[in-house]
């Protein structure tokens, strides 16, 4: 059974043994995979579509899995149990959508115990409330697919130190790592920011020259990590 490289990134994280809720599973993939490689003895499958989650009952009975992946209907958190679990998967989902899933039920989050996260965009955002909320970011991961960078943290309760606003931006894990992927995906951001800020620098208002000036800053400081990146 083979998982596409941001799948795989996901299901790595998960710890042997736990007690797993895959948050808006889609089609069912890493469950499945984790009870294929031997990594959970039951995991559950969530989802807020019925069409979505018949395709996650429909993939299950193909390998005769029903007696190990349980599926779930309904919204973020809402179908689990507190102390039901210890390890949670919310996987492509905005970094927004994912921190309300973690802040609307606080006893069923602080039941739990790993977190593996990857958000789709608001990677920034997700992780100041990871570190604004007592949770620690232990690793992450980096994967470049089909044209596209995802971004995987795994947290637990915790605290996590920042340095500065630049590490909420580009994870100082990574940086450690030296990640190979890390070079590549810092030259991505810097081109990207450069566009939308040259897009900005002939629009008169106050406000186009404040997130101008704000985009130079996010630059410099883009630039200052890749810089010290080891070659």
């Amino acid at each position: 059974m083979k998982l596409s490289k941001r799948l795989k990134a996901i299901a790595d994280f998960v710890p042997k043994g736990s007690l797993v809720a895959d948050i808006g599973t889609d089609h069912g993939y890493i469950p499945a995979y984790l009870i294929y490689r031997g990594i959970c003895n039951k995991v559950i499958g969530t989802d807020i579509s019925k069409g979505s989650l018949k395709k996650i009952i429909e993939y299950v009975k193909q390998l005769n899995y029903e007696k190990y992946v349980e599926t779930r209907l309904g919204n973020g958190l809402e179908p689990i149990k507190t102390n039901e679990i210890d390890t949670v998967i919310i996987a492509g989902m905005g970094g927004l959508l994912i921190r309300d899933i973690l802040q609307k039920d606080l006893e069923k989050t602080n039941s739990i115990t790993h977190f593996i996260l990857q958000p789709m965009i608001a990677a920034k955002e997700l992780r100041e409330y990871l570190v604004n909320n007592k949770f620690q970011i232990v690793d992450e991961e980096l994967v470049y697919e089909e044209n596209k960078y995802y971004e995987i943290i795994y947290a637990t309760k915790g605290r996590s130190k920042v340095n500065a606003n630049i590490d909420y931006e580009i994870s100082p894990i990574l940086v450690k790592k030296n990640h190979p992927v890390l070079g590549d995906y810092l030259d991505f951001k810097i081109s990207s920011a450069e566009a939308i800020r040259d897009d900005l620098k002939n629009i008169p208002t106050e406000k186009s020259q404040k997130r101008y000036n704000e985009l130079n800053k996010l630059i410099q400081d883009y630039k200052g990590v890749r810089e010290n990146l080891k070659s």
